[in-house]
Parts: structure tokens; C-alpha cells; sequence
């Protein structure tokens, strides 16, 4: 039997017309599928109305697969796909398996002799780096920082050494309500040369990026309280 295809879908950044955002090619292949791997079931349902699924939605078929979930079980998520029927996984918000657990689910496709196909959508981190002015060409992404603020001090002071020694781009990511306590110890943390990005809200009608040395952002209060935002340190 001819397996499927798991389809890697990228989901909206904010609320806005999703034809505006995602190309037609994916939105004609999302609107096909019958059988998805999410990360939540709601918002889940809430995207694929919006991009015009041409099913009831009642009559697809969802699999929950997020942080908490066993990679023991990964079987059963590509069982549809084994039978011959295509599967889309579908991020919570952005690309999926770039800060998000389905990489598990692709790498368990990979073994299967699955074949899997990334569409074309936004990535927040992306996104970001392309509005920095930042070095593009050498970056890395460790993700969050430390909840401790003495830890996340620390890391922060180590994250801009390699900024000067490597000249590479460090992009990272905070639990929304947290914003504000990762921009303090930014400004506590770092030298005033140093640049900070944020963009916030990308693709959303509250779009805001700003890239400035930290000298400058001392004189500035972001509203980026509980507001998507990605963070990034460049000289």
C-alpha cells in the first residue's frame, strides 16, 4: 500500500484575513486533508474554519500531540498515513517543529518511510531576524531563558559574548507575561553598544519592531506585556 503524506502546516502568528498570510498553495492542501495532528483542539478547529476546510468540521479527525504527550505512542498519530491517507500536523502558532514538539512526529514519519512535506507559512523567529538588521547569515536560537532572574542574568551576559566573539545573531523567546522581566535584565545585563530587537506581534495589526542599542532602550518602556514577542542581540 502507498503511505501517505504528512504535511507540515504553519498556523497564523495573530488573529487577521489568513489568505493575506498564507499562500494558496498550502491553504489548497490544508483545505484537503482529513486527518490532523494538533497541539490544541479549539484553536485548532478555529484555523481550519478560517482557511476555508472544505469538510464539516465535525467530520475530521484530530489527534492531540503537545510537550505532555509520549513519544511511546507516536505510532498511533501516523497509523492514517501508514493506511495511505494524508495527515497535516499543525503548529499552535507559526511553522510547526521550530520551538514545538512536533519534530517528534517528523522524525518518527522519517523512520516510517513517510514522506513529509513542509508548506509554506510564517515563522515569527523568521520574521524577526529579517527586520533586525541583524546578521542573518550566522544566528542561533537557544530558545527561553532562564526562569531565575540570577540564572537568566547570567545566561544573557554569556549569550552576547558569543555575539562579539562569533558575530552571530541570538534570537530568543519568553512566555508572554514574563516580557517584561527578560527586557529588565536585558538592560541590566548588557553592554550599552549591544543592540536589542523586539518584534511583537508579528503579522498582527499590532505590529511593532524596534531595533536599538541598549543605551537607547533605557530611555524607552516597551508595551510588550502579554504580547507575542521575539527578542534579539546582535552588536
Amino acid at each position: 500500500m502507498v503511505k501517505g503524506n504528512l504535511y507540515l502546516i504553519p498556523a497564523m502568528l495573530a488573529e487577521g484575513n489568513v489568505a493575506s498570510v498564507l499562500p494558496e498553495g498550502t491553504l489548497s492542501v490544508i483545505r484537503r486533508l482529513k486527518y490532523f495532528i494538533v497541539e490544541e483542539m479549539r484553536t485548532a478547529r478555529r484555523f481550519l474554519i478560517k482557511a476555508g476546510i472544505q469538510y464539516p468540521i465535525d467530520d475530521l479527525t484530530f489527534l492531540v500531540f503537545n510537550e505532555h504527550s509520549k513519544s511511546q505512542q507516536l505510532d498511533e498519530y501516523l497509523a492514517e498515513a501508514m493506511n495511505g491517507n494524508d495527515i497535516g500536523l499543525l503548529s499552535e502558532a507559526g511553522v510547526p517543529c521550530v520551538a514545538d514538539p512536533g519534530s517528534m512526529i517528523v522524525r518518527a514519519a522519517h523512520e516510517s518511510g513517510i514522506r513529509v512535506v513542509p508548506l509554506t507559512g510564517p515563522s515569527s523567529i523568521l520574521l524577526a531576524l529579517m527586520a533586525s538588521g541583524f546578521n542573518g547569515q550566522n544566528f542561533a536560537f537557544p530558545g527561553y531563558l532562564p526562569a531565575d532572574k540570577i540564572m537568566r542574568v547570567k545566561k544573557i551576559r554569556e549569550l552576547e559574548k558569543i555575539i562579539y566573539e562569533k558575530d552571530q545573531t541570538q534570537i530568543f523567546i519568553e512566555t508572554p507575561y514574563r516580557n517584561i522581566q527578560l527586557f529588565e535584565s536585558l538592560i541590566q545585563a548588557c553592554k550599552p553598544e549591544t543592540r536589542l530587537c523586539l518584534a511583537t506581534d508579528i503579522t498582527g495589526v499590532q505590529e511593532v519592531i524596534m531595533s536599538m542599542a541598549i543605551a537607547d532602550w533605557h530611555s524607552r518602556k516597551p508595551d510588550i506585556h502579554k504580547k507575542p514577542t521575539i527578542f534579539l542581540l546582535y552588536h
